[in-house]
């Protein structure tokens, strides 16, 4: 029997990643909400392409923002959230749909970073990493 099929899942591992999945998206949601009280217009989340996933997609004053968002369960965890972003794949999905959408182009690109950690004020990187 395939390794991959030999252990079924257990319930506890089922519940925790979807516990996991739902604190995401809900640090996404707040971040959307943060970023458009400073001004930003989104333009897409949730952006799912072939080489990876972009969690925001934001505007404003004319430069477009790919905007990872890392939720954290406590603060302290801040710097190995940094660690845990993965440039490559952020920034060929950032690639792959700029090629699909041209207008794009013509606009500076930015790659940006929100933390978001409870009991703190999310905290936006500007310009976090230089795309590839």
């Amino acid at each position: 029997m395939p390794p991959w099929r030999a252990r079924p899942r257990s319930n506890q591992t089922r519940d925790s990643r979807l516990g996991a999945e739902l604190y995401g998206r809900r640090g996404e949601t707040l971040a959307a909400w943060y970023l458009r009280l400073k001004g930003y217009r989104i333009v897409a989340t949730r952006v799912k392409t072939p080489v990876g996933e972009i969690d925001l997609i934001a505007h404003r004053f004319g430069t477009t923002a790919f905007i990872e968002v890392k939720a954290r369960q406590y603060r302290s965890e801040e710097a190995v959230a940094l660690e845990a972003v993965n440039t490559s794949r952020i920034s060929r999905a950032a690639q792959y749909y700029v090629a699909r959408h041209p207008a794009l182009a013509e606009t500076p690109l930015r790659f940006d970073v929100i933390f978001l950690a409870p009991g703190t004020w999310p905290r936006h990187v500007m310009n976090a990493f230089q795309g590839e």
